[in-house]
């Protein structure tokens, strides 16, 4: 019938509105995409001569929170001797496998902690520490404790075992370079004990660890 489908065509986009809608949307489409760079140049614009938040690293370190648990120190007692006896219980508590421990004899010519043994050899290979802290908490003196020295990437891998020489606090004021006699008492009870005390009559300032250095130790 004359008109017959014209009206159902026009009965079809009333009713359902498909191909109105997608006209609409299309015209939407075209209207935002021609403004959409004016848009991002808006963001640049808008943030150009906002203060600068770039950090300058590495020129410029950005500096960890005290407590950061970072690169692993051998500590000292107040008079410089390790505080390390060799035990090896970091080294089993480790779940990375990640530090090997040599334990030596400690002898009257030749002392480097106050105890019968010392820390011969001591190294945590970086490529496997996850940081989880558990060697430290195993530690029976407090020898071992964890900086917030982050800084460890390296692009040698031989460079990432640390050593014990690496590893090893400084020497603070009233301290001396083992190997030498016990200058703190008879025994290491005298150091466990006592150990505050000492620290202070050999000048380390109060309120501050033993286990202090340049980057500060975990409290």
């Amino acid at each position: 019938m004359p008109g017959g489908p014209g009206k159902a065509e026009a009965g079809q986009r009333s009713v359902y509105g498909f191909p109105v809608a997608l006209e609409r949307r299309t015209e939407r489409r075209l209207a935002m995409g021609m403004f959409d760079p004016v848009k991002g140049f808006g963001v640049t614009f808008a943030n150009m001569f906002k203060k600068v938040a770039t950090e300058e690293y590495p020129e410029i370190g950005a500096p960890a929170a005290p407590r950061y648990h970072g690169r692993h120190q051998l500590n000292r007692h107040p008079d410089g001797l390790e505080k390390c006896v060799g035990c090896e219980l970091c080294a089993w508590a480790c779940p990375a496998d990640a530090i090997f421990v040599e334990g030596g004899d400690n002898t009257e010519e030749a002392r480097y902690s106050p105890g019968e043994r010392y820390g011969a050899d001591y190294q945590i290979n970086y490529l496997r520490c996850i940081g989880c802290g558990l060697c430290v908490e195993a530690c029976p003196t407090r020898s071992l404790t964890m900086i917030n020295f982050y800084e460890l990437a390296d692009d040698d891998r031989q460079k990432l075992i640390y050593t014990k020489e690496d590893l090893l606090a400084p020497l603070l004021s009233g301290m001396e370079q083992p190997p030498h006699p016990m200058r703190l008492g008879d025994n290491e009870q005298d150091y466990y004990v006592n150990g505050p005390e000492l620290a202070v009559d050999r000048g380390v300032p109060e309120g501050e660890t033993v286990e202090t250095s340049d980057e500060k130790a975990m409290q």
